[in-house]
């Protein structure tokens, strides 16, 4: 039985070794491997995994094309298997420091751990234009390695808003003959895009789109082709598009820490170094939350990383704990 134990002004039920936030296939893997070592170690998830859409999950070797969420509940089942909790709350605040953190979930719990991993992730924040969040995930892409081989030789259009859009189209050229770039920023598209795009015979329409076209069909709502503002309706079966990523950063920046720039200009990230350290002592990051291209596998690994390193990290300070103490 739990005995409540006070931390600050929150009552709080349990302590923990570490608390893991987000259970997504980094904290579940963190957890794991962390379970394994007969550590004491929660995970506190909001359910809001990032590939939620997805029909599948890619490039997962032994697991290709498994539902990401069939992927989280043979996670979350090995996890628990192991003697990990697991959580459905959000944490709201986090403080503390090394030995000593705590963190305040939305039901008014309080979890206190000695480590933290964070596997928040990121947002996708969508362009703004109608029908792209009804389709994202399925007729509406951004990845080449995660869902390009489904679309392979069929019609792409990639609607071009970002700096990225022009590399995101010549991945895609790989796959199909058939790839059109609607400029609708023109400014996301430089001289040299321009001339790359047509070496490789992709296409650009210097128009604006006024929506990603819809219809129901086996009672599924499909892509349906990208309506331009001049009532041009360009043939589609698959659209591209170029997601702003969000990190969820505002625990890490609570507990005091500052996020970093991530590449090419994609947003800021949570820093770390080897296996998932961050600047804070006691706290590691994996996942999105610092790698924003990193696909499942890769979050996956980040997460056994940090959880070895995590585990080690308490063994040697429980050693010199013991070592210190008064004989």
């Amino acid at each position: 039985m739990t005995t409540p134990v006070t931390t600050g002004k929150y009552s709080t039920t349990s302590r923990y070794d570490v608390a893991i936030v987000g259970g997504g296939a980094a904290g579940l893997s963190a957890a794991t491997i962390l379970a394994r070592s007969l550590r004491k170690v929660v995970v506190i998830d909001a359910g809001q995994p990032r590939n939620a859409p997805a029909a599948g999950a890619h490039n997962v070797l032994g697991q290709d094309g498994t539902s990401p969420l069939d992927l989280l509940a043979r996670g979350r089942a090995e996890a628990t298997g192991y003697g990990a909790e697991i959580r459905s709350d959000t944490v709201v605040d986090a403080a503390g420091a090394i030995d000593d953190f705590t963190l305040r979930l939305s039901s008014g719990e309080v979890v206190a751990a000695r480590r933290l991993i964070l596997a928040t992730g990121l947002v996708d924040e969508l362009p703004d234009l109608p029908g792209v969040a009804e389709l994202w995930g399925h007729d509406v892409l951004h990845c080449p390695y995660c869902h390009g081989y489904e679309v392979r030789g069929t019609r792409i259009v990639q609607i071009a808003t970002s700096p990225m859009s022009a590399h995101q189209a010549l991945m895609f050229r790989q796959l199909s003959e058939h790839v059109t770039v609607i400029a609708h920023d023109p400014a996301a598209l430089s001289a040299d895009d321009r001339e790359h795009l047509a070496a490789t015979g992709i296409d650009v329409v210097d128009a604006r789109v006024e929506r990603v076209r819809t219809r129901e069909r086996d009672g599924a709502t499909r892509l349906d082709g990208v309506r331009l503002t001049d009532g041009t309706v360009v043939e589609a079966d698959a659209v591209v598009v170029s997601p702003r990523f969000v990190v969820r950063g505002e625990l890490y920046e609570r507990l005091g820490g500052s996020l970093v720039d991530g590449p090419m200009g994609m947003g800021g990230v949570v820093g770390t170094g080897p296996m998932g350290e961050t600047e804070l002592p006691g706290v590691w990051a994996v996942g999105n939350t610092t790698t924003m291209n990193a696909m499942v596998t890769v979050a996956m690994g980040e997460g056994v990383s940090a959880g070895a390193a995590v585990n080690a990290g308490l063994v040697m300070a429980d050693l010199h704990a013991k070592a210190s103490a008064p004989a």
